[in-house]
């Protein structure tokens, strides 16, 4: 990926887009992408759902981007994921197991941080698999 030309709205965006391109660099198969549930009360998004092609299991993953210049100091993307998010990400992963009827399936929560750093061509990139315990 050339030099990244962001702006705001655009960051989340592109953030998933690598987070996309590197679980299938990595062997997982992208099941969805922004899944939402369909039924009842709107609980949440899951920015995407894979399967790991190692064993798989069935990861929903949450993406957190940031944009910044080389002398900035400022808090990592995953530092984003509080508690909460993780309790409701937690839910969320429960209603696609049961509306896909994956009772059976092996399963987990990651976390792929994004950064953009200005000048720089490629973005860094963390995984964090297994992120809710």
């Amino acid at each position: 990926m050339g030099i990244f030309k962001l702006n705001k709205n655009s960051v989340g965006y592109d953030g998933e887009r690598v987070a996309e391109k590197f679980l299938k660099e990595q062997g997982h198969k992208i099941l969805k992408k922004n899944w939402c549930n369909r039924k009842g009360r709107r609980i949440g998004e899951i920015d995407i759902v894979a399967q790991d092609k190692k064993d798989d299991t069935i990861v929903f993953v949450e993406v957190k981007s940031r944009k910044i210049t080389k002398d900035e100091i400022d808090v990592l993307p995953e530092g984003q994921i509080t508690q909460s998010k993780l309790n409701k990400l937690n839910r969320i992963a429960e209603v696609y197991i049961k509306e896909n009827e994956l009772w059976d399936a092996n399963w987990r929560i990651d976390a792929i941080s994004v950064l953009f750093v200005d000048g720089e061509k490629k973005p860094q990139i963390k995984h964090i698999e297994s992120v809710f315990l």
